[in-house]
């Protein structure tokens, strides 16, 4: 995309009114964890920050919610997405737009984050 966005609002408002629900999903996902989580726009991403670091990022694509929770949580989690048959790389996972969130998953993905940003705080 070669838009800007300055919230996730505007960025929300390019997708369907369905996949906007999930983006608000998974943005509640992740706030539920810790509400001292900063948003911010990052690599033209939706983003959440921590203790002045990147935490997670997410983006929507035509089929599936991009999920980047960083190399060390991809690592930790991987069988998980085996097992669940999504896609996944050394950057990010596949949530496909046709299934629910895995809204348990990405809670552990998110807690794992804060501990490996506490850890080397």
């Amino acid at each position: 995309m070669k838009n800007t966005f300055n919230n996730f609002e505007e960025y929300f408002l390019l997708f369907t009114e369905e996949v906007q629900k999930k983006l608000e999903v998974l943005r509640k996902t992740i706030h539920s964890q810790d509400h001292d989580f900063e948003e911010y726009i990052g690599y033209q991403m939706p983003a959440f920050k921590y203790k002045d670091k990147p935490l997670v990022y997410f983006a929507a694509y035509k089929n599936h919610i991009g999920f980047y929770p960083l190399p060390e949580a991809l690592k930790e989690f991987e069988n998980d997405f085996i097992e669940r048959k999504y896609k996944y790389s050394k950057g990010a996972v596949q949530f496909p737009l046709k299934e629910e969130l895995p809204l348990e998953l990405i809670g552990k993905m998110v807690q794992f984050r804060i501990s490996e940003i506490d850890e080397n705080f």
